[in-house]
Parts: structure tokens; sequence; C-alpha cells
């Protein structure tokens, strides 16, 4: 596992993201990770606090630049629960659950999310508004109708597999509607 690699392909996964300039302030990245996938191991095997925290780093650097917030997906043990920042949940008036998650019920990335957040609750579910997966853990369940894939050059992160999505309004009324872009 090259830590400095991670680093340098985590920073250019951000920085596509500004690239596509859709990410608005007070909007909610969802952001499934398996350390274990990043490290070239099964998820759920080989969790890592040192790339959990490689990839919390740039994360925050990017969520300074952008206002984005976030939602750090726990693994299954938790019931794909997620980690976000109290005023978010209070703001979106999800409901707190009682979990605190730890690398084997949570996974590496929440735990070291919920140990480095300013008031961090856990919520059971929330529709966000972009998604990031890095080693198909399966964020879908997390973001709004309707979600668009978004293909990066750089998709991959270690060895996990990486997609990204945003999501859009609805296109209803038919033929004689009419959207706007």
């Amino acid at each position: 596992m090259d830590i400095g690699q991670i680093q340098r392909e985590i920073h250019v996964i951000m920085n596509q993201w500004k690239e596509q300039n859709i990410v608005k302030p007070n909007g909610v990245l969802v952001i499934g990770c398996s350390t274990s996938e990043t490290a070239g191991e099964h998820i759920g095997t080989s969790g890592s606090t040192e790339i959990a925290a490689t990839i919390y780093a740039e994360l925050e650097a990017f969520q300074k630049e952008t206002g984005v917030a976030f939602a750090f997906q726990c693994c299954e043990h938790l019931n794909r629960a997620l980690v976000i920042e109290r005023r978010v949940q209070e703001n979106m008036r999800l409901d707190e659950v009682s979990a605190v998650p730890h690398p084997k019920a949570g996974g590496s990335m929440a735990t070291y999310a919920f140990e480095h957040m300013e008031d961090p609750v856990l919520v059971e579910e929330i529709q966000a508004d972009y998604g990031m997966d890095l080693g198909d853990t399966f964020i879908g369940m997390h973001l709004k109708k309707v979600a668009v894939p978004l293909r990066f050059k750089q998709n991959s992160l270690g060895h996990a597999h990486a997609t990204f999505a945003y999501t859009r309004p609805k296109l209803i009324g038919g033929e004689r509607a009419i959207y706007r872009k």
C-alpha cells in the first residue's frame, strides 16, 4: 500500500469534482469508502486508519473550498447508517440513531470521520445531492432521485473501483413540458 499514491489519486479525484462545477455550498456528498478495497484487500477485511486519514484530509480541504457537507456511509453492520454533522442532521430534520461506528461495525472511514468531525451524529438515511463510492460500497440508496453517473478519468483509488454521481430534478410533464438547463 502506497499512501503517497492514494493521496495523489484522491487529490486528482477531488479536482475532477471541482472541474465539473456542479458542487454547491450546503449540498450533501455521500461517501462510501472501503479502505480495505483501497489497500487491495476484500471489503471489510483489512480496514486502515492511515488510508482513512489520508482520504479525510483531502475531503476536508475540498469541503472548506466548496462548502459541501459530507455524509460518510457506514458498513452493513450498522445498516449503512451515515455519519454527518449535527447541524446537517438538524437542518435536514433527520432522525438521529444511537450507535458509534468503529472499524468492525461501521468501517474505518466512517469511524475516522466520526472521530474528527465537529459534532458528529449517525442517521439512518439521507437524500444526498452527490455521491462518491470508493470500493463498491453501494451508496445509491442515499442519493436523491434522479442519479446521474459522472465519468472521471481517475476512476480508482489505490486498488478500489470508484464511481461518482450527481442528482438532478425529475423531468415531468411529457412532450409539452419545457425544462431549464
